[in-house]
C-alpha cells in the first residue's frame, strides 16, 4: 500500500469512529461500574486539552492516558498532581519514571481519592451520631514504555486498585495497554517527529471488585414470626461484584505549525466506555520555545462531545517548562475546566525533570 492509499484509510477509519460516537446504542449502563476514579483524567495538560491525549501524550502523564507515551520520555521525571474535585473531594498523582538505556522507561504511579470526613447517621438520629468515617481509593501502577523504531512506540501498565468504605473494602487487579505510531502525513517539515501520530489504549481491564468487611455483619432472626428460635444470629450480606471502568480510546494528534521556535498541536480522542455512551474529546496546545530559558504553552480543548446529557464542556490552561540546567527542568501546569450542575475544577501539577 503506498502512501496516498494508507493516508486515505486512516482517515476513513477516523472519520467512521469519529461519526459512530454519535449514534451509539442505548442503554448506557451508567452507573454500572466501581472504582470511577480511574475515569479522572491525570496532568494539567491532559485536563487542559480536554483529555485528548491518546496520541499527543509524551510525559509521566502516559502512565494514565497511553502507556506507550512512556517511550517517547528522554529523561527522568517525577510528577505531582492535585486536583480539587467535586463537593470537597480529593483528587491527587504522583509518580516517578525512570528512562533506562537500551531498556525502555520504567514508572511507578500512585493515584488517590479522598471523600474526606463524613457523619454517621441512623434512622433515629438523623443529624448525626457525633461519629465519622471516611472513603478512600486508590491505584497503584507500574507501567512500562518503549520505543522500538522511530515510528512506533508500545507500553503497558499492571496496577492494583483498592476501594475503601468505612472498614468495608473491594481490591482489583487492572491492566492497561497501548500503542503509537508516529507518520509523516501533514507533517510541515517532512520530518516523521512533527506528522501525525496515531495512538490507542485500553484501560483497566481487569476483574471485578466485591466488598466486604465487617460493616456487612448484622445480627439476623432468620425466622422473625417464631417463638423460641435462635434470635440475632451473627450474620453477614453478600454483595455483588462490578466491573471496572474500562475505557478504549483511539486518536490522532498533527502538527499544522512547526516553526523555528513556535509549535502549535491539535488533537482529536473517541473513547468506548462500557459504563457510557461513546463521546468524542478535541483538544489544542500552542508551545513558545524561549531560548537559554525554557518553554511557554496555552492550551484549549472540549471534553465530551456527543456524550449523552454530558456535563462536561470547554477546557483551559497554559503551563511553563524552566531549564534549571542543562540536566535538570521543572514544569509547571494548571487547568481549569466545568462540569456543569457540578460546578468547576481546577488541576495543577509540578514536575522535575532531570
Amino acid at each position: 500500500m503506498n502512501r496516498k492509499h494508507s493516508l486515505l484509510a486512516i482517515l476513513v477509519v477516523m472519520v467512521l469512529i469519529i461519526s459512530t460516537a454519535g449514534y451509539s446504542q442505548k442503554p448506557y449502563r451508567v452507573g454500572t461500574t466501581a472504582a470511577n476514579f480511574l475515569e479522572i483524567g491525570v496532568g494539567s495538560m491532559g485536563n487542559a486539552m480536554g483529555d485528548a491525549q491518546v496520541a499527543s501524550v509524551g510525559d509521566l502523564s502516559s502512565m494514565y492516558w497511553n502507556p506507550a507515551g512512556l517511550g517517547f520520555l528522554e529523561r527522568n521525571e517525577a510528577v505531582f498532581s492535585l486536583q480539587p474535585w467535586v463537593v470537597d473531594i480529593s483528587h491527587s498523582f504522583a509518580g516517578v519514571g525512570l528512562v533506562l538505556p537500551g531498556i525502555g522507561t520504567l514508572a511507578l504511579g500512585l493515584t488517590a481519592l479522598g471523600y474526606g470526613d463524613i457523619e454517621v447517621t441512623n434512622m433515629t438520629l438523623q443529624d448525626g451520631t457525633g461519629e465519622v468515617y471516611t472513603a478512600n481509593e486508590f491505584a497503584v501502577s507500574l507501567s512500562y514504555g518503549r520505543k522500538l523504531v522511530q515510528w512506533f512506540s508500545f507500553g503497558a501498565s499492571a496496577k492494583l486498585i483498592n476501594s475503601t468504605i468505612w472498614h468495608t473494602s473491594a481490591s482489583a487487579i487492572a491492566l492497561d495497554l497501548g500503542v503509537i505510531v508516529s507518520t509523516q502525513f501533514f507533517s510541515p517539515t517532512g520530518n516523521r517527529e512533527d506528522g501525525m501520530r496515531i495512538g490507542m489504549s485500553i484501560s483497566n481491564y481487569g476483574g471485578k471488585m466485591r466488598y466486604d468487611g465487617i460493616d456487612l455483619m448484622n445480627p439476623i432472626d432468620i425466622s422473625p414470626d417464631e417463638e423460641g428460635n435462635y434470635r440475632d444470629v451473627p450474620g453477614q450480606f453478600r454483595l455483588n461484584s462490578w466491573e471496572l471502568p474500562l475505557i478504549f480510546r483511539i486518536g490522532f494528534a498533527v502538527h499544522p505549525i512547526v516553526i523555528e521556535n513556535q509549535r502549535i498541536t491539535l488533537s482529536m480522542d473517541a473513547l468506548h466506555p462500557n459504563n457510557n455512551s461513546e463521546s468524542v474529546n478535541v483538544g489544542a496546545q500552542y508551545a513558545l520555545n524561549v531560548p537559554s530559558f525554557g518553554e511557554f504553552f496555552i492550551r484549549g480543548g472540549y471534553k465530551a462531545l456527543f456524550m449523552e446529557d454530558s456535563q462536561y464542556g470547554p477546557t483551559f490552561g497554559g503551563g511553563v517548562m524552566m531549564r534549571l540546567a542543562p540536566t535538570l527542568g521543572m514544569k509547571v501546569d494548571y487547568a481549569y475546566r466545568t462540569i456543569g450542575a457540578l460546578g468547576d475544577v481546577h488541576s495543577y501539577t509540578f514536575s522535575l525533570v532531570f
